[in-house]
């Protein structure tokens, strides 16, 4: 099967179970946004030497690849995704970014006032996957105030992430010095 299938030309994309929307449908900009997220993660992933990070940074991917697959299935659908066996996003995933701030926060990362991204290719590199982040957190909260998100631990598992992404940056920039 060839990666170009027609089948968006006219402006539709597919969702899981075979529904088809507008390429400009909030749900398709919400996945899309973590999608574009993934790809920036992977990139400061990619940019950073330090193990903690690299390693961490898989993990999260991990995990918005099944984010991605969640946000792409209609409410009414996703009791059929359960249980055709597809994860979900659960509380356990935000709470392993809760202990990766509080392992982060012990260290005593310093910063005052604002962060200027650009101190090194990899913390900059998490800046922009932060900023990306909350662009998904944004879209995904678009879904939450439409009664379109049937899980609301995504929107905290995404702010979550962002606050993650920024201390990872200070982190490495710390580490640099």
């Amino acid at each position: 099967m060839s990666i170009v299938t027609k089948t968006g030309d006219q402006g539709t994309t597919g969702l899981m179970y075979n529904r088809r929307v507008s390429k400009c449908h909030p749900r398709v900009q919400a996945y899309g946004a973590v999608d574009e997220l993934n790809a920036t993660i992977g990139m400061a992933r990619a940019a950073s030497s330090e193990e903690f990070v690299r390693e961490n940074l898989e993990t999260i991917q991990k995990d918005l690849v099944a984010l991605m697959g969640e946000l792409a299935t209609l409410p009414d659908d996703l009791g059929r995704y359960v249980k055709d066996g597809f994860a979900v996003l659960k509380p356990e995933m935000t709470g392993k970014l809760e202990t990766l701030v509080k392992e982060i926060e012990a260290q005593k990362v310093s910063f005052k006032g604002w962060a200027t991204p650009g101190a090194n290719v990899a913390s900059a590199a998490l800046d922009v996957a932060r900023t990306v982040c909350r662009r998904a957190e944004r879209d995904v909260c678009g879904l939450k105030e439409s009664s379109q998100l049937a899980n609301d631990e995504i929107l905290i598992y995404l702010n979550r992430l962002s606050d993650l992404l920024w201390l990872f940056a200070r982190w490495l920039e710390n580490r640099k010095r």
